[in-house]
């Protein structure tokens, strides 16, 4: 429903893995409706927000906290995978903790002028930062083939080929609400079926059209870079895809040997990240208060001393 309240998810839970104290300086690298960053702030971190969606920077230049002398909330129009750079310019080498709340925000599922959701019709939008290629533009021009690997890639979509087929078949497609009806007729709709089976292929646009998983691997090294010893890592993530890279980054960076081939071997005695978590859920209280957490995963770590790896 449009103007439903935010509600950040699991939100005692990343307080209590950041422990901000006051003077502390965190990243938010996905600030969207400010949840955390407003608890943040009143446990008296200085916050540096990033996102690259306009509409939720113009959103945070309003609080009160960007005018403070000096500010104690610093907003930064860019993707979280920039995050390296950015900080770099701003003159901060060094930061106490990083926290990512990875996919779409209910600030962007909300409207439905964004077309992110086929919960009420829009214009086949999708994009986050409100630029470049747009979910129409991929689906009236892409190949059969390459729709079809989108949505089993990262909808893990069984019935790719047929999705893809009826999409291909129906274009041009406009508004979320044709893309919808589309996908209900290939894979076939009940009204009693738990999950509309549009759900997945919207994901999977959605991932691609926003390179959402690109970002996360780059996020995560960027906050590698970033952390001082001692500093927190708390990534929430929504689904399987985003939490297999989560596990699988911290798995390696804590540990030996290295699976990766792109960066160095890492020993026993020299992990990047301690203190790893083991995967943290909502409790039933805050599913009964915010359905949307039902998916949501927390991971957490701390870094060590060890300097941080080269980039992929």
């Amino acid at each position: 429903m449009s103007g439903a309240p935010h509600i950040p998810v699991l939100l005692d839970e990343v307080i209590e893995a950041l422990d901000p104290q006051p003077g502390v300086v965190i990243i938010d690298a996905t600030f969207g409706a400010g949840g955390y960053t407003r608890a943040l702030l009143e446990r008296g971190a200085t916050v540096h927000a990033f996102d690259r969606d306009p509409d939720a920077i113009a959103s945070g230049r309003t609080w009160r906290e960007t005018e403070q002398t000096p500010p104690r909330l610093i907003l930064h129009p860019h993707r979280f995978s920039e995050m390296l750079g950015v900080m770099t310019s701003a003159g901060v080498a060094k930061v106490d903790g990083v926290v990512m709340d990875i996919g779409v925000s209910s600030m962007q599922l909300d409207q439905a002028e964004r077309g992110f959701a086929f919960s009420s019709d829009g214009p086949l939008d999708m994009r986050m930062s409100q630029d470049g290629e747009s979910a129409a533009d991929f689906l009236n021009s892409a190949d059969e083939s390459t729709i079809a690997d989108v949505i089993y890639q990262y909808g893990e979509e069984r019935q790719s080929r047929r999705v893809a087929r009826a999409i291909v078949a129906a274009r041009p497609l406009e508004t979320t609400g044709e893309l919808a009806r589309v996908v209900r007729k290939a894979l076939g709709h009940k009204p009693h079926d738990k999950k509309d089976p549009a759900t997945r292929t919207f994901q999977a646009i959605r991932i691609h059209v926003n390179g959402e998983l690109d970002e996360l691997s780059q996020g995560l090294s960027a906050a590698e870079h970033l952390l001082r010893e001692g500093g927190r890592l708390a990534v929430v993530s929504f689904h399987s895809l985003e939490d297999r890279i989560v596990k699988r980054y911290l798995r390696e960076a804590s540990s030996t040997p290295s699976a990766s081939r792109h960066v160095p071997m890492v020993t026993q005695d020299d992990p990047v990240f301690s203190k790893v978590s083991k995967a943290i859920k909502p409790g039933k209280a805050e599913l009964e208060r915010n359905p949307r957490a039902r998916s949501s995963v927390l991971r957490h770590a701390t870094r060590t001393a060890t300097p941080a790896r080269e980039a992929a």
